[in-house]
C-alpha cells in the first residue's frame, strides 16, 4: 500500500448509520420506483423484496471486509487483498462509473424539485459545487450536515404517508393490481435490479472505514441500522404509492411521492413532499461525493488512477483532489446527461462491485468471518442474475465503460512495464 497519510478516525456508530442512510433514503424513495413499476408494474413490491435481500447479503459481506479491513476504498481494497489486483480495479472502476452517474442523478432531481423551469442544469451544477466544498472542510462536516437532512427526509416522508393515508386517496384495489407477476419474472427481476439503485447506500458506510473509531464493531452495526431502517421506509412508501397511485400511475409520474398526495384530500401536504425530495437528493449526493472520494483515494494510492488523486489534505484530512476532480465530472454530466437512464447505469456498476465483494468475503479465513458462506453465495449469484435483467442500453453502456477501464489500466501496466 501506499505510504501517502492517513485519514482521521473522527465517525461512531451514529454518524456513520447517518451517512448510510443519507445514501439510501434520498436516492431510493424519490428516484427508484418509476422505473420499477414500468418494469413490473405491482410487482415491484416482489422486486423490492428480492433487492432487499440481495442488499442484506451483500451488506453482511460488506460489513464482515470492512471490519478486517478498515481503511478506504471499500471493494477496491478488499478485492485487491483478497483476490489480486486485477478483482479490485475492476471493483472500484465500478464503483466510481456507477456512483458518478448515480451523483449526478442526484443533482438533477434536487434541481428537479428546487429549480425554476429552465433553470434545472446550472442549479444542479450549483449543488454539487456547494457539497463538493462541504466535504472538503472535513468528514464531521459531513456527518453533521448529514443528520440535519436525514431527520428531515424522514420527516417529510411520515408526512406525505400520513397525508395518503389520512384522506380519501388510498385504494387498495391498486395493491395488486393485475397481479404481481402479471408483467412476468423477467420484470421482477429488471425491478429489483433498478431498486437495488436504492439500496446502495450503506457502501458508503465500509468505504470511509479509515474514518471510523473501532471499525470491527462500528462498521457491522451502522451498515445493520442503516439497511433495516431503509428496508422499513422503502416497503411503507412503496404501499403508500400503489394504493394511492396504482402501478401505471407510478410509472408514469416523474414525481410520484408528490402526486399521491396532490390527488388526496391533504394536497396541502405536497410542498412539503417537494421540500422533502429536495433534501433528500441533497443528502445523497453529499455522501455520493464522499464515497467516491474515498475510493478514488484508494485507487490513485495503488496507482489505478492517476497517482495525483491520492493527496490527503493537510489540515482537514480528506482526499481533497480526488473530490474536486470528481465534481468536475458530475458537473459535465449534469451539463449533457438525462435523468431517467443513469439509474439502471449505475446498477450495474454497483452491482458488479458487491459480485466483488461476495467472492472476496467468501474467501474469508474462520477467524474473520462472521456470516456464513451460503449468504455469499447467494448474493453472488443474485448480482450477477440482476445484472443480466437490467435494460439493454444501460447493459451496453456498462460494458463498453468497462472496456475503457481494462485499456486504461492495461495500458498503464504496458507503460509501468517499459519504465
Amino acid at each position: 500500500m501506499s505510504n501517502s497519510p492517513a485519514l482521521a478516525r473522527r465517525l461512531g456508530t451514529f454518524d456513520a448509520s447517518l451517512i448510510g442512510l443519507g445514501s439510501m433514503i434520498g436516492a431510493g424513495v424519490f428516484a427508484a420506483f418509476t422505473p420499477a413499476a414500468a418494469a413490473a408494474g405491482s410487482g415491484l413490491l416482489v422486486g423490492l423484496v428480492v433487492a432487499a435481500f440481495v442488499a442484506f447479503c451483500n451488506a453482511t459481506s460488506s460489513a464482515q471486509l470492512a471490519a478486517a479491513y478498515p481503511t478506504s476504498g471499500g471493494t477496491y481494497v478488499y478485492g485487491r487483498e483478497r483476490l489480486g489486483p486485477w478483482y479490485g480495479f475492476l471493483a472500484g472502476w465500478g464503483f466510481i462509473i456507477g456512483k458518478t452517474a448515480s451523483a449526478a442523478a442526484m443533482a438533477m432531481t434536487f434541481a428537479a424539485y428546487a429549480a425554476p423551469q429552465g433553470w434545472e442544469r446550472p442549479v444542479a451544477i450549483a449543488a454539487v459545487v456547494l457539497l463538493t466544498a462541504v466535504n472538503y472542510h472535513g468528514v464531521t462536516r459531513t456527518a453533521g450536515l448529514t443528520r440535519i437532512l436525514v431527520v428531515a427526509v424522514l420527516i417529510a416522508l411520515a408526512i406525505a404517508a400520513a397525508a395518503v393515508w389520512g384522506g380519501s386517496g388510498p385504494d387498495f384495489g391498486n395493491l395488486v393490481g393485475d397481479g404481481l407477476l402479471a408483467h412476468g419474472w423477467y420484470g421482477v427481476l429488471q425491478s429489483a435490479g433498478l431498486l437495488f439503485f436504492a439500496f446502495a447506500g450503506y457502501a458508503r458506510i465500509a468505504t470511509m472505514g479509515e474514518e471510523v473509531r473501532e471499525p470491527r464493531r462500528t462498521i457491522p452495526r451502522a451498515v445493520s441500522i442503516a439497511l433495516g431502517i431503509t428496508i422499513l421506509v422503502y416497503a411503507t412508501i412503496a404501499v403508500t404509492l400503489l394504493v394511492a397511485l396504482g402501478p401505471d400511475g407510478i410509472a408514469e409520474n416523474t414525481t410520484p411521492l408528490a402526486a399521491a398526495v396532490e390527488q388526496g384530500t391533504n394536497a396541502w401536504a405536497a410542498p412539503v413532499v417537494r421540500v422533502g425530495a429536495a433534501i433528500a437528493s441533497l443528502g445523497a449526493l453529499l455522501a455520493l461525493i464522499a464515497g467516491l472520494g474515498r475510493t478514488s483515494l484508494a485507487m490513485a494510492r495503488e496507482h489505478d488512477l492517476p497517482h495525483a488523486l491520492a493527496a490527503v489534505h493537510p489540515k482537514y484530512k480528506v482526499p481533497h483532489r480526488a473530490e474536486m476532480t470528481l465534481a468536475v465530472v458530475i458537473c459535465v454530466i449534469v451539463a449533457v446527461a438525462d435523468l431517467r437512464g443513469a439509474i439502471g447505469f449505475s446498477s450495474f456498476g454497483v452491482l458488479l462491485y458487491y459480485l466483488v465483494a461476495n467472492i472476496a468475503a467468501f474467501t474469508q479465513p474462520v477467524e474473520d468471518r462472521r456470516y456464513p458462506k451460503a449468504l455469499q453465495v447467494a448474493g453472488a449469484v443474485a448480482c450477477v442474475v440482476l445484472v443480466v435483467t437490467l435494460p439493454p442500453l444501460s447493459v451496453g453502456l456498462g460494458v463498453l465503460m468497462f472496456v475503457v477501464g481494462i485499456v486504461f489500466r492495461l495500458l498503464r501496466l504496458a507503460r509501468a512495464r517499459r519504465t
